[in-house]
């Protein structure tokens, strides 16, 4: 039985999927006190959101690496 070996960028794909949940979690816990008129989070919450934008350049440079991988070579 033989295995596929993984991509030259899977593991920043997986990498960036979980940060991106990571920020998008976060996004939906800052924003939750807004709609429930509690109290505001504290700024590092709000800086936390921003795990969604770097999650998603970590997943996009999977995929890049991944797509320069199996390109031939010139």
């Amino acid at each position: 039985m033989s295995t596929t070996p993984s991509g030259a960028g899977d593991r920043l794909v997986r990498i960036g999927a979980i940060v991106f949940f990571i920020g998008a979690l976060s996004t939906l816990a800052t924003m939750a006190p807004l709609f429930l008129g509690t109290h505001p989070l504290p700024s590092i919450a709000w800086s936390l959101c921003m795990l969604m934008g770097v999650g998603f350049l970590i997943a996009a440079a999977g995929v890049i690496r991944s797509v320069r991988a199996g390109s031939p070579k010139r």
